[in-house]
């Protein structure tokens, strides 16, 4: 077995165990009405009760029958939720108390009802999903009518169109289905006993839809339905073992906008399920301008093939046979679907009609026409009446060009003595032509042509052509006029679709841009509105939960947009199921507003809602952009998401390794000192009398200076503590920096008796405008490390300098140096290397203590290479400027 066939097959078994849990679903489907559905729904349930499982009914429509009735004693039902519309008040599936429930079974009767406007969903069905997304097992049932890809076919045997459909793709997600059968002959006698319907609606139902030629039709499309759900799950199983299973290649359905689209997309579904096999709708935009009548039904389509499982794809470029070609050859297709609707009789002449096309070109691929013979007799029509293309102003325009070209040739005629005038008539055809539509070119060569030959082409004055080069005149003038108008259309189509391209592009690239400016979640979703509103022309609104966990608006394109209860549960429900809601959806559709959910099933951001003016269905460019940008949004706030979480994370981090090095720091440095003088103490308090004088002295000392040392280190925690608190509180004083710097090296010399110091001092007088004791104690703390680390004998060097309006003080050390990738890091709180103020005796917050000191002052501190050996520590201060005192006294 190869790697494929094993990797195959390991997706099979998971696709199987994982369907073994997601399926929830039994369904109990009918030809027709009466053939007892429910009674047999309703007698599984009193079985499964007997057994003890927890079965509800949610509900179910008995339709007077006693027998039908009487099966609902002794199980539980649910209450009915009611609901007013237009004045008059209707029960319905209350799906809110269902999931509240939650039983093993639930019993909901009618899946291909519509609900009442107002209810949180438009079909039952969809109520039916949201049960099995919680883990409710659902009992249903459904007459064979009801489904989607049957309608056509409904239609043509019984002479009815059935309203209320059921997408086929929502039966994937039976587990069982049961065929409830009644032979013909018997359901029409159970109809006349008057157990299907009443009387009067009997005798209508007989004479219309429940004749024996129509029940044995639609009783083999149940037959074939259940047939199909079996072989599907079969295969399923037999490539989940290892059986040989034939390729599987995607189905294409190509439409057009035409009325047969609908008609394609049903055929395309039942096409692939029987194949088994993945399908697509595709539609090919070649930027011409479609008519309103003709988008809307690009739009039906597209959305009744979402309905029904299939995947939808908008191509654009100018030759459809090479989009459809380049588009199955990037995703698999092996069945192209097309529907002949129009006669096009010179392009089957010259080879060039779309099937021949593909006929030509894809060897490879299986092509399916749909004939439809309604519309070949609508196209013949069209043929036969042949209307004039084009808008009256067009005409207008072509007669004025014709009439400046006669104009023309009567002064070219008289007094320029031009040979041959067919030129200017020529020029003319060609100006109307590329600027109009191919029947007003071809009307303004007949009109160039009549004028020429009657005025100026021998014998004048008559239409009588003597001149054998005016027949290829005539000729050239149509011919200038079919293709100049021909390569005019291509042009503008190319412009136009390219136009649409760029426009899409550009709303993309535009808000990939605003929103890599934008580092946290509001700004956002403030940038994302904006960008909606501008692209789409709509009012927008981006709705996120706050810190209660309610959704609330958190930007608005517009102050004059405001949200309904409809538009409020629809963003719920979206938000809550990651999917689209509101208008132009089948979910919540009463509300103003499209809503798109924000994020994913993972990770949700709420939602964005999309208010169009006077509620018009935006296009398929519109919607396609909107998904696109709304998807955008929601990467930018998972980007956001990320990213403050991974700063969470480094300051979590960056927290654990500060307080690490604390504890470390408070359980050496505190106890260090305390050690000490603890033992001294004790040592003077049990052998004061035996010691001599000067050890006493001697321990006394020792107590005196390790209390000092730990006097120091709590206050470089105090003043650490004041630095990260917010700003130190500065008491500015002018100040001569000659006395700062004597005052620090004598409290250094204090503690480093032997320490020999050499300053360096400026001339003349620098004053300061700073706080003395917080820029005396900075310099003292370098002061301390330099003196740590100063081998016996070298001296510490204090350098001050002025250069431009900055004050400079290097402390220089002749110790071991700081390597070159340590510098920066010696002022971090509780640096623990054993370097900078980190000596034995260091604490690890001088030198941080000294950086923030320095910095509040407006000042630098940094580390820097000796002169072959040891450090300089550089302070720089900015020299205060005229007017400082003022201001700071103020």
């Amino acid at each position: 077995m190869t790697d494929t066939s094993r990797d195959a097959r390991a997706d099979a078994l998971l696709d199987v165990v994982r369907e073994e849990h997601s399926r929830r679903l039994k369904i109990f489907l009918g030809a027709a009405p009466g053939v007892g559905k429910t009674y047999a729904m309703l007698s599984a349930a009193r079985e499964l009760k007997r057994e003890g499982v927890d079965v509800v009914i949610g509900l179910v429509e008995t339709h007077g029958r006693a027998e039908t009735a009487a099966l609902l004693e002794g199980l539980e039902v649910l209450p009915r939720l009611r609901l007013n519309y237009q004045g008059r008040e209707f029960t319905e599936f209350d799906v809110d108390a269902a999931l509240a429930r939650k039983p093993d079974i639930m019993l909901v009767d009618e899946l291909a009802h519509r609900n009442v406007p107002g209810s949180r969903h438009e079909r039952r069905w969809q109520d039916i999903n949201e049960l099995l997304d919680a883990g409710i097992e659902v009992y249903t049932a459904l007459n064979v009518q009801h489904l989607e890809s049957l309608n056509d076919q409904v239609r043509r045997i019984t002479g009815i169109t059935v309203r209320e459909t059921v997408p086929d793709a929502f039966l994937d997600r039976a587990r069982d289905i049961v065929l409830v059968d009644l032979p013909p002959r018997e359901l029409i006698d159970r109809l006349r006993q008057g157990k299907v319907y009443v009387p009067e609606t009997a005798a209508a139902a007989l004479d219309a839809f429940f004749s024996p030629t129509n029940l044995a039709a639609l009783r083999e499309l149940a037959v074939d339905t259940v047939a199909g759900h079996v072989d599907s799950d079969l295969r399923e199983h037999m490539l989940a073992r290892g059986g040989k299973m034939p390729v599987r290649r995607r189905v294409m359905a190509a439409i057009d906008g035409h009325a047969q689209s609908e008609y394609l997309v049903r055929v395309a579904r039942r096409i692939a399920e029987r194949r088994g096999a993945p399908w697509t709708v595709v539609f090919v935009d070649t930027g011409a301008t479609l008519d309103e009548a003709r988008r809307e039904r690009v739009d039906t389509a597209m959305r009744l093939a979402r309905r029904l499982g299939g995947d939808v794809s908008v191509l654009r470029g100018h030759a459809i046979a090479d989009e459809l070609l380049v588009h199955a050859d990037r995703e698999g297709v092996g069945q192209i679907i097309l529907g002949r609707t129009r006669e096009r009789f010179i392009a089957r002449m010259l080879g060039r009609s779309l099937t021949q096309q593909l006929l030509r070109r894809g060897a490879h691929l299986e092509l399916t026409i749909i004939a439809t013979p309604v519309e070949r007799v609508r196209a013949r029509k069209r043929l036969r009446l042949m209307p004039i293309y084009g808008r009256r102003d067009q005409y207008i325009y072509a007669t004025v060009v014709t009439a400046i070209a006669m104009v023309l040739a009567f002064i070219a005629d008289r007094y320029l003595s031009v040979a041959n005038l067919a030129l200017i008539f020529l020029t003319a055809v060609m100006v109307v032509a590329v600027r109009t539509r191919m029947i007003v070119a071809v009307y303004t060569a007949t009109l160039c042509f009549l004028g020429y030959n009657f005025f100026f082409a021998p014998p004048r004055y008559t239409l009588v052509i003597a001149n054998s080069d005016d027949v290829l005149t005539v000729t050239l003038f149509f011919a200038a006029a079919l293709i100049c108008s021909r390569l005019a259309t291509r042009l503008a189509s190319q412009v136009e679709s390219l136009r649409a391209a760029h426009d899409y592009s550009h709303a993309l690239l535009t808000l990939g841009q605003r929103l890599s400016a934008s580092t946290d979640a509001d700004g956002i979703r403030h940038v994302g509105a904006a960008a909606l509103a501008h692209a789409l022309r709509c009012e927008v609104a981006i709705l996120a939960r706050d810190v209660e966990r309610r959704l609330q608006i958190a930007a608005n394109s517009s102050r004059t947009l405001t949200l309904t209860t409809q538009d409020l549960a629809a963003a719920e429900w979206s938000e809550q199921h990651a999917e689209a809601a509101g208008r132009f959806t089948d979910t919540l559709n009463a509300a103003r507003c499209w809503v798109l959910p924000l994020g994913t099933e993972e990770h949700r951001f709420g939602v964005a809602a999309l208010r169009f003016e006077n509620h018009v269905s935006p296009d398929i460019e519109r919607r396609s952009l909107a998904l696109a940008m709304v998807q955008d949004i929601g990467q930018a706030l998972e980007r956001a998401r990320l990213a403050s979480e991974l700063e969470g994370a480094r300051v979590q981090g960056e927290t654990e390794r500060l307080r690490n090095a604390l504890l470390s720091s408070v359980s050496h440095d505190l106890r260090s000192p305390l050690a000490s003088m603890i033992g001294s103490a004790g040592t003077l308090s049990n052998y004061w009398r035996q010691l001599p004088e000067h050890e006493r002295q001697e321990l006394l000392d020792a107590i005196l200076g390790e209390g000092q040392r730990l006097d120091r280190y709590i206050q470089n925690l105090l003043d650490m503590t004041r630095l990260g608190h917010g700003p130190l509180k500065l008491n500015r004083d002018w100040t001569d920096s000659a006395e700062i710097v004597a005052s620090a090296i004598m409290r250094v010399r204090k503690l480093f008796p032997e320490l020999r110091v050499d300053s360096t001092l400026p001339n003349e007088t620098v004053l300061l405008f700073v706080h003395p004791a917080l820029i005396e104690q900075a310099l003292f703390n370098i002061l301390e490390n330099a003196a740590r680390f100063s081998p016996p004998g070298e001296a510490v060097q204090v350098i001050v300098r002025v250069a431009g309006d900055r004050l400079f003080i290097d402390v220089v050390d002749r110790g071991p140096g700081i390597p070159e990738d340590e510098r920066a890091r010696i002022f971090d709180m509780f640096y623990s290397v054993a370097r900078g103020d980190r000596a034995p005796q260091g604490t690890g917050l001088g030198l941080a203590i000294c950086r923030g000191m320095i910095g509040a002052h407006g000042g630098s501190v940094e580390a820097l290479p000796g002169n072959g050996v040891g450090t300089t520590i550089r302070i720089s201060l900015p020299l205060p400027m005229p007017g400082d005192a003022q201001v700071h006294s103020a």
